[in-house]
């Protein structure tokens, strides 16, 4: 009997090492053409990034015409349509931020892209495109556009130059999601309704519930709690998990590495204080 066995365990043996070893196989496979995507994606942004720097010129022209143009169109549909507002954003978000991705990979800029704003505008898109009716996510939302992404306008002067697509983007980024927010809160009052509609109960919907404990939940308290999580999420990418590639190349910019930059230039200590 001892005889019989020993070939039944040498075959479980050789078919073990060989499932083993085709995981093994597979995984190589899968790392490889990970690797190759990536670089083949980051070749294809360098070029476009590439082309065009060599195109500046013309660039800064179309892009000063087109900015100036759509500046007015913006103010006049902000004016005789605010509901569509909304779908002009989503439109900027899903044309810009992908561009603006190729571009700063190039530069060797895109962990800004880490950065709230992003996180942020990212919540945003998801909210108006999946949760419109969705009250708590909207005053949460509310919260972020009317709070620290408008205020970032400031901390990062951000400028709007007609010319520079990056720094028209830079302030959309910031400036859109308020305009937003604030129309579809005082100029958009079907919005309301469908946050409530018949057969659920007669509650005030918000900005009109007098419930001071509702409004600080969801005004203050659970974007607190949003932003803190992206905190968390944003220092341990780049202080932990990122932290060897950063310091192998010093060109990889990060926000904190602008802020401390910008803490030694200034001779305030309000910058030292915060950087």
């Amino acid at each position: 009997m001892a005889n019989n066995d020993e070939p039944i365990e040498e075959s479980n043996e050789h078919s073990f090492s060989k499932v083993k070893q085709g995981l093994k196989d597979r995984s190589k496979k899968a790392v490889e053409t990970k690797e190759k995507t990536k670089e083949i994606i980051s070749k294809q942004a360098e070029k476009i990034a590439k082309q065009a720097e060599e195109h500046e010129i013309f660039i800064n022209k179309v892009t000063h015409l087109c900015g100036v143009l759509g500046f007015g169109g913006f103010c006049f549909l902000l004016g005789a349509r605010p509901q569509d507002v909304p779908y002009v954003y989503c439109l900027f978000y899903v044309t810009f931020v992908p561009l603006r991705w190729i571009y700063y990979r190039y530069k060797k800029w895109h962990y800004y892209l880490l950065d709230f704003c992003y996180y942020a505008n990212t919540i945003f898109l998801v909210t108006l495109l999946f949760f419109p009716r969705n009250e708590k996510l909207f005053m949460v939302c509310f919260s972020f556009a009317e709070g620290p992404l408008a205020w970032a306008i400031i901390v990062w002067r951000c400028s709007l130059v007609f010319n520079s697509i990056d720094k028209i983007t830079s302030v959309l980024i910031h400036l859109l999601p308020g305009l937003v927010f604030f129309t579809i809160r005082w100029w958009n009052p079907a919005m309301f309704v469908a946050l409530h509609p018949e057969g659920t109960p007669c509650r005030a919907s918000w900005p009109y519930i007098e419930d001071g404990t509702y409004l600080w939940t969801w005004l203050f308290l659970v974007p607190l709690i949003a932003y803190t999580l992206w905190q968390i999420l944003y220092f341990l990418i780049v202080d932990v998990l990122r932290r060897q590639r950063f310091l192998r190349d010093p060109e990889v910019m990060t926000s904190y590495r602008e802020l401390s930059k910008k803490a030694q230039k200034a001779n305030n200590l309000w910058w030292r204080l915060v950087c």
